[in-house]
């Protein structure tokens, strides 16, 4: 059985953060999962964020990262949802998720919306992206450097070095991971 994780919206969002975990979901180190919900939520943000972005691009964002990973999508989680605690209610729809999935972990950067005691009953653990890569990284190191280097090379236009990613994922909240990258 696949090690699975839910991607919570916050942590798709950011174009390179989103662009090394769906990596590391293709390189087979664990089976990502999120629902159309998570999807509106990180759409949204784009929106709002980034008013120039056409609809038609924000639809082509989904298809393709839909298409990008395996099984990816679940659904008839929502019946859980009424059932589940947790501080956020609007929340729940990702810990349903992650139960219907059979998911160990929640990357999500809002921490304190899923706290510990929680998520325990569902035996979910809810991670950092930092705290998720520095995993990956000490499980098969070279398929996140692997990831990585599949990032820069498909920045074509303009062309962007293994520093200018690096310095992006710093940004998205990646400081621990990055450092352990530059240390290998």
């Amino acid at each position: 059985m696949a090690f699975t994780v839910v991607y919570d919206a916050n942590v798709l969002y950011p174009n390179t953060l989103r662009d090394l975990l769906i990596r590391i979901a293709q390189s087979g180190l664990v089976q990502a999962k999120w629902t159309n919900e998570i999807l509106d939520e990180m759409l949204a943000a784009v929106r709002r964020n980034r008013p120039e972005i056409s609809a038609g691009k924000r639809d082509r964002l989904r298809s393709l990262m839909n298409a990008s990973v395996r099984d990816v999508l679940v659904s008839s989680y929502e019946p859980l949802i009424d059932g589940l605690k947790l501080p956020d209610p609007d929340d729940r729809h990702v810990l349903a998720a992650a139960i219907k999935a059979g998911a160990q972990v929640i990357v999500t950067r809002n921490l304190k919306d899923f706290p510990a005691a929680d998520l325990e009953p569902w035996a979910v653990e809810a991670q950092s992206p930092d705290a998720f890569v520095l995993d990956q990284l000490s499980i098969r190191g070279q398929a996140v450097v692997a990831a990585i280097q599949q990032i820069v090379d498909s920045r074509t236009k303009p062309p962007e070095s293994v520093d200018d990613v690096l310095r992006q994922l710093e940004r998205s909240g990646l400081v621990e991971s990055i450092a352990a990258l530059r240390a290998l």
